[in-house]
Parts: structure tokens; sequence; C-alpha cells
């Protein structure tokens, strides 16, 4: 082999070499551009998350929301925020007020024994009643049930006092009131459910929306903000011209018909 050939081969070696040391090269800066820009998506990626995170934990809750809805005053009722609920015959001398909260168990318990006594007096026109919800046990056993649940009351009470009291005695029942830690009265599919067992909300497509909708939730926390400011302490509480009616041994509403009888005649008396 003549030196002049073997020099030709070196150079073309060493060309060779340096051309794909070259794409080498290439390669490997495209190779970390694509690494780099991963990272950068992943960590765009990690922050967006992180912001929607954010932004979705500082969005208001329904109920937060609620305070600054349009008030929406239910039919049937009077007052300037709505929140007068009486029901009766117009010429009963006397009212009962009655103060309740949705999810309370002895409200249930009460409604359930001495509930049918009253609904039998206020059609016989002895007395009316005064409805005042509150829902002060979300706080304490955390939940919105009592809120919603009033809410829906506020829709049947659109519909009708007697569509009110009907879905009230429901709500109330054995078959359908939860134990107070459950907050089964949350879910507004399951209040419609309920309805369905009265016959004026039994598939009353108006009253299904407004409760779906929400649309007496600011009415809801109304009627809360005036049981709140009543005074009343707990619930069940039953007051007549002011004065409370109990069991005669405690401060608390009476839990049985015979008792019930014995202090609502009193009161009437008095």
């Amino acid at each position: 082999m003549s030196t002049r050939n073997s020099q030709a081969n070196k150079a073309a070696a060493r060309e060779r070499l340096r051309a794909e040391r070259e794409r080498q090269a290439k390669k490997d800066k495209a190779r970390r551009q694509i690494i780099v820009a991963a990272a950068v998506v992943g960590v765009l990626a990690v922050a967006g998350g992180a912001g929607y995170a954010i932004m979705q934990a500082m969005k208001p809750s329904a109920w937060e929301a609620a305070k600054d809805k349009t008030l929406v005053k239910p039919a049937n009722t009077t007052g300037s925020d709505g929140t007068t609920v009486v029901i009766g015959k117009a010429d009963a001398k006397k009212t009962l007020e009655m103060y309740e909260d949705p999810r309370c168990p002895i409200c249930s318990q009460f409604e359930q024994t001495v509930g049918p006594t009253i609904r039998k007096d206020v059609d016989a026109g002895k007395y009316k009643i005064q409805f005042i919800g509150a829902t002060f046990i979300d706080n304490g056993s955390p939940g919105v049930g009592s809120k919603t649940a009033l809410s829906a009351l506020g829709a049947a009470l659109n519909v009708s006092p007697q569509a009110f009291m009907d879905y009230k005695a429901a709500l109330y029942s054995a078959k359908y009131h939860p134990d107070e830690t459950k907050d089964d009265f949350k879910s507004r599919d399951h209040l419609i459910e309920i309805a369905d067992t009265v016959p004026a909300l039994k598939g009353n497509a108006a009253f299904d929306k407004a409760v779906k909708d929400g649309t007496y939730d600011k009415w809801a926390l109304t009627m809360s903000d005036k049981f709140n400011k009543s005074g009343v302490t707990g619930t069940p509480t039953l007051k007549m011209d002011g004065k409370k009616i109990t069991d005669g041994t405690s401060e608390n509403a009476p839990m049985d018909p015979a008792t019930y009888a014995t202090a609502i005649d009193k009161a009437l008396k008095g």
C-alpha cells in the first residue's frame, strides 16, 4: 500500500469519525431538549393542577354562595322576608310557636308521638301553628342536611300548607329520619324521594326543580337566622303567648299525647 493511499484512508476515517460525532452530538442535543421540554410541561401540569385545586378550594361552597342569592319567598308566607309561616284557621285565637330542626332526633320523636294530635287540633281550629326552622345541628354534627331539608320544606310550602305539613311529617317519620350523625338529608334527590310519599308533591315537576335548583336556599338561611335571633337554644321548643309549653317536670316539650294535651289546654286558658 502506498503512503498516499494510507494517508487518504486515514483522512477518510477521520472525516467519518467527525461526521459521526456531529450526528451523535445533534442527537444528544435533541434528546436534552425533549427532556427539558417534558420537564417543563410536567412542572406546568403540576402547577396548573395545584392552581386548579387552590381555585377550587377558594371557591365558596354552595351554601356560602347561597348567602348572596336573591331571596325567593315561598307562597303561603308573610313578612318582609317570608319567614312568618302560620298554618291553621284564620279565626283561631291562639298561635302555637314550633321551633324545629330537620335533623333533630328529638323533633322526630316529638312529631311521631305528638304531631298527629297537633294536626287534629289545628284542623279543628283549636289554635294555629307558627313554624320556625333551625339548622344548628349542621354545625354540631357537621353537614348541610338541616339547611337542605329546610329549603325543601320551603318548596313544599310554596305548593300548599297541607303539602308542607305532610312533607314535614314524612321527613320526621321513623322510616325516613336519619340518625343525627348521618347527613342523609344533604341529598336533594333523597329529599325528592321522600316527597314522592306526599300526594301533592309526588311527580310535582315544579317542586322537584325548586329542590334541585336550591330555589329556597337563601330563604332557609334567612329562616335559620330568625331562629338564631329568637333566644331559643334547643329543639323542639313550643311557645304560646311568649311562654314555653313544657312537660311540667322540666323545660322540655311534652313528648306524649296525654302530657301534651294537659299542657296545651293550660296554655290555651292562660
